[in-house]
């Protein structure tokens, strides 16, 4: 079965979020700040929440249906890339989910059941955009973490073209930008090239089809793993409004931010408070958790149809 549609995703959103997973009789092996993670029957069991963070930081309260959203985006994008990239997906994988699940079988739209993989050390992070920390990097030093690029871009500028900019994964904390020297060393060279390769190729699948529902996709991260035999795999998720940065492409005007389909918009709104980006987070009034749901369904929608 294929990822839910338009229609599909919209039945299954909850009126409530959903900040904590039922009692399941698996023991739990990781917990993100929206993704909790189970052993089971010999795969690991995702289960994406509704929880939402900023600035590292998960706020009391969350987006309903944001953890649908971003496992059925990841979905969609693992069912395009199969043919030519392998991912973490097993054969038959909703049988399995639903088993697995059993009578939690309501949380198979937002949950993924994934193959044991080893997870390579690094965000395999592609930019085709000036925004964010490159932005950032580029006023400070003229350059894109180390990479040329040309004088003169304002914020927001379409780069001449993508450029891998690797970051460290870190368990806690911020991730750190390395050099691709750094990441090859890190890696060795045969797996930073097919990482490299797959990283932009990914890219520019998520680019030609974004546009084509009017979205520019001007960042956005992969991560990768290797089975015992050393195949590449892709893994988490992909192409989602947490993993990239998205704007609609009838507003883009370079000079300055940009309006986005991703959490830009609570990052926009926190910066508004007298609050110093350390836990606890902010209570997120309502008009931000309907404004956060509402980007996060336009851009499931559109990328989905």
């Amino acid at each position: 079965m294929p990822a839910l549609n338009s229609s599909q995703i919209r039945a299954v959103m909850p009126k409530t979020a959903l900040l904590t997973v039922p009692e399941l009789p698996y023991r739990k092996v990781g917990s993100g700040k929206v993704r909790e993670i189970y052993d089971a029957d010999g795969y690991l069991l995702m289960i994406a929440t509704d929880r939402l963070s900023a600035f590292d930081v998960v706020m009391p309260n969350g987006v309903p249906g944001k953890g649908i959203l971003l496992t059925q985006i990841s979905r969609f994008w693992f069912d395009r890339t199969a043919s030519w990239l392998p991912n973490h997906l097993p054969v038959d994988h909703d049988a399995k989910l639903l088993k697995v699940l059993g009578k939690h079988a309501d949380l198979a739209p937002r949950s993924m059941l994934v193959k044991k993989l080893h997870p390579l050390p690094v965000e395999a992070i592609v930019r085709g955009y000036l925004s964010g920390s490159g932005w950032k990097d580029y006023k400070k030093t003229g350059t894109l973490f180390g990479q040329k690029v040309p004088a003169g871009l304002v914020e927001s500028d379409k780069l001449p073209t993508p450029l891998f900019t690797p970051t460290t994964k870190a368990t806690t904390g911020h991730d750190e930008n390395m050099s691709l020297p750094e990441c090859e060393k890190l890696l060795g060279s045969s797996v930073y090239k097919q990482v490299l390769d797959a990283a932009l190729k990914l890219y520019a699948m998520g680019v030609e089809r974004a546009a084509q529902a009017g979205i520019i996709v001007a960042d956005t991260k992969f991560e990768f793993g290797l089975d015992d035999s050393g195949k590449l795999h892709l893994i988490d998720e992909v192409l989602t409004p947490d993993s990239s940065r998205f704007w609609p492409a009838s507003d883009y005007r370079p000079g300055g931010a940009q309006p986005s389909y991703d959490k830009q918009f609570v990052r926009d709104y926190l910066e508004t408070l007298d609050w110093d980006k350390t836990p606890p987070g902010p209570v997120l009034p309502e008009n931000v958790v309907i404004g956060t749901q509402a980007r996060y369904l336009s851009a499931a929608e559109q990328l989905i149809g």
